[in-house]
């Protein structure tokens, strides 16, 4: 299978945890340089807060919220969102207002679930930029959540169905509880979370997660009751781990799923190997890997990441036009950081970035200002109307609206944040470890609890050069580990200048092990090449990448404003003061040709295909397509037949066969930087 649909499979080291290869080293003072399959969990160093047994040991531990300042194209990102829907979304969103709101009023009527969505990746937001402001606002709500707890332990908004309490917006805020402790160590946290633990072993099983949503998503409650045990080392709550579990949807089914939301998916498929945590069993983990396998081989033919489910998948509608929503692709990285940290896993950071890199940025628009419901590989118009059939939902889900779809409306803003959370790693053995790549400082404690800042400076994913400088008060023995994707080819490794003989291998890390000096720097060099994927199972079309990089064609985009409530969904709500205005909703039309079919080599090769390389944008931002700093140039030729449909989509690939006009040259740009895109062509070789 091509590299971006490799099998989901749990290898034989991931029972073993560790395994190494040494080889020799030319770099001074470097004690050995390994490549291994997984960090060392065997002896585990006490700088983090670690699994306790009888837990087993996550291969990667999460840095606390706010250690990590990212840098470069993702700084600018970040700061595009808070100065866009995500930091705004307050002063817009009725669901967030704090009139009779659910959080802030016993039996206030509105923002129960939208709330801790919007937070969840707000308050990170707020951490990880140190925007004080930001800081203030999270702490107002989170305040009010601590002061909401009642005697019995219950906090928050109480909805009843049938005598069985609602739980699933109580899960979200969970986590938002979990980044404010992390960031700032309030005890009322650990306290709250003790009491409604308990709370939750007192509910009988037959009144436990019933509700569709909670009962699907179970496993976001369990990853809160593992935080909270590794912090407290209350055993109750391993009896919790298994109350949730035995009460959740099952996701352990080989052949089918309890159901085919695609968020439910994206999120839910962890819930498995988050229990093999407490139990070991390796049929759980195996089980998570084979609902990303099982929903990819289905319904996820198609390049960038995710899957063709719209709302809900549907047998048939396996075509790269159908699209996912941006809860879906935000859940989904949450998904695979989570996955690599329990796996050590290679393949989770390599499906994140692809997700992050290729879907995630064209849901929302350059300025982040506005977002639509629904995004696909093949995407030739962005407007307002119902497109239902062709896609699962009826209503206007195409459209860039501020005040529409309202999960993702506020469920989109822990995408980038969540993700700026995982660039550095701590490992068990006291070492480091970048698997996920973007410019960033870090701040953390490496060996035996020394401090140490670790500046990671690059491009990357528009360049293959990673470096890394580390800054130390005292010389200081930790391992560095360096995960190397499976798309490149001879990567190569060089500290203070000087190569280090090793021969990385694809797909697994290298471990550097050595007394490190202040100012001591590595370079990581991933060469990149063009590559073509075939997706069988549609009409044997073909997508580009480029390293990590899924390349699509370059369509001319006209945007057209529109007033952003006339446009919105039916059930959106907006606040009084709200102007439509400054928060317009943009409709995006082709205004170049887009059915192309993709000129490949008569060996399905590459070798047309013209890599271009243009200067870095002044402004930081890669993701548009006058910013964007790599271009391709290849030969398409046009299939008359294939049009836009009966429902306004783009029509489904066409036939091998269809008849092709004369060969003419074409532009692809990467698919984050285009919001109209073709990213899976029908193949017309040479």
């Amino acid at each position: 299978m091509g590299k971006r649909q490799r099998r989901y499979t749990v290898f034989h080291f991931l029972v073993a945890g560790f395994g190494a290869v040494m080889v020799s080293c030319t770099a001074p003072n470097l004690k050995e340089a390994t490549v291994v399959e997984r960090p060392n969990t065997d002896n585990v160093c006490a700088n983090y807060t670690v699994n306790r047994e009888p837990l087993k040991q996550l291969n990667f531990i999460k840095l606390p919220v706010g250690s990590i300042k990212p840098e470069g194209w993702l700084r600018k990102y970040l700061e595009l969102q808070r100065d866009g829907l995500t930091g705004h979304l307050g002063e817009i969103s009725m669901w967030l207002s704090k009139d009779n709101n659910a959080w802030l009023s016993e039996g206030g009527d509105h923002g129960w679930e939208e709330v801790p969505y919007w937070l969840k990746g707000y308050s990170s937001l707020a951490y990880t930029l140190g925007d004080e402001k930001m800081i203030s606002e999270t702490k107002f709500w989170i305040d009010r959540v601590l002061a909401s707890q009642q005697e019995n332990g219950f906090f928050g908004p109480r909805n009843e169905r049938d005598g069985r309490p609602e739980l699933w917006a109580h899960m979200v805020m969970l986590w938002c509880l979990q980044s404010y402790y992390e960031y700032s160590n309030d005890q009322r946290v650990i306290d709250l979370m003790t009491r409604y633990f308990h709370w939750q072993l007192t509910i009988p099983d037959d009144k436990f997660l019933k509700d569709y949503w909670e009962n699907s998503r179970g496993g976001d409650n369990m990853v809160s009751v593992i935080w909270l045990y590794n912090r407290t080392g209350d055993e109750k709550l391993l009896e919790l781990i298994k109350k949730i579990h035995r009460n959740t949807a099952d996701w352990t089914n080989p052949a089918t799923l309890p159901n085919w939301h695609n968020v439910n998916i994206a999120q839910c498929f962890r819930e498995p190997a988050t229990y093999y945590m407490l139990t070991g069993d390796s049929t759980m983990l195996q089980a998570s890997y084979n609902v990303q396998e099982l929903i990819r081989r289905v319904c996820g033919q198609v390049p960038g990441g995710m899957f063709g489910a719209d709302e809900n998948a549907r047998m048939g509608y396996i075509d790269p036009r159908q699209g996912v929503e941006t809860c879906g692709m935000v859940e989904q990285m949450a998904s695979d950081e989570i996955m690599l940290r329990i796996t050590g896993d290679p393949m989770w950071a390599e499906h994140c970035e692809d997700v992050a890199f290729n879907s995630y940025p064209a849901a929302v628009t350059a300025d982040f200002k506005a977002l639509r419901y629904i995004t696909s590989p093949n995407h030739v118009i962005s407007d307002s109307q119902n497109h239902h059939p062709g896609i699962d939902n009826s209503g206007p889900f195409l459209s860039m609206n501020p005040f529409s779809s309202r999960c993702c409306q506020h469920n989109h803003s822990q995408g980038w944040p969540y993700y700026a959370e995982h660039l550095i790693l701590a490992t068990p053995d006291g070492g480091a470890a970048a698997a996920l790549y973007a410019a960033c400082q870090a701040t953390m404690k490496v060996g035996q609890g020394k401090e140490i800042r670790l500046h990671e400076t690059t491009n990357y994913p528009f360049e293959e050069k990673i470096s890394f400088t580390i800054e130390c008060d005292e010389s200081v023995e930790f391992p560095f580990y360096l995960r190397i994707p499976s798309w490149t080819d001879a990567a190569s490794i060089e500290i203070n200048g000087k190569k280090v003989s090793v021969v990385p291998q694809k797909g697994q890390y290298v471990c550097l092990n050595r007394t490190w000096e202040n100012g001591d720097n590595i370079v990581l060099n991933l060469p990149m090449k063009l590559d073509i994927h075939t997706w069988q199972a549609n009409r044997n079309s073909v997508s580009v990448n480029y390293g990590p990089l899924t390349m699509s064609l370059k369509i001319k985009e006209r945007y057209e404003k529109k007033d952003s409530k006339s446009t919105a969904i039916y059930d959106s709500k907006w606040q009084e003061d709200a102007d439509p205005e400054a928060w317009p909703t943009w409709e995006i039309y082709p205004d170049s040709p887009w059915n192309y079919a993709l000129v490949t080599g008569n060996d399905l090769s590459a070798s047309n295909m013209e890599v271009v390389h243009k200067a870095w944008p002044a402004d930081n931002f890669p993701f548009t397509q006058e910013n964007v700093p790599l271009e391709i140039k290849a030969f398409g030729k046009r299939i008359p037949s294939w049009q836009i449909d009966k429902t306004g989509l783009c029509g489904v690939l066409p036939p091998e066969n269809a008849y092709k006009e004369e060969k003419e040259t074409i532009t692809l740009i990467p698919m984050g930087a285009a919001r109209l895109r073709i990213s899976a062509f029908p193949n017309a070789k040479e």
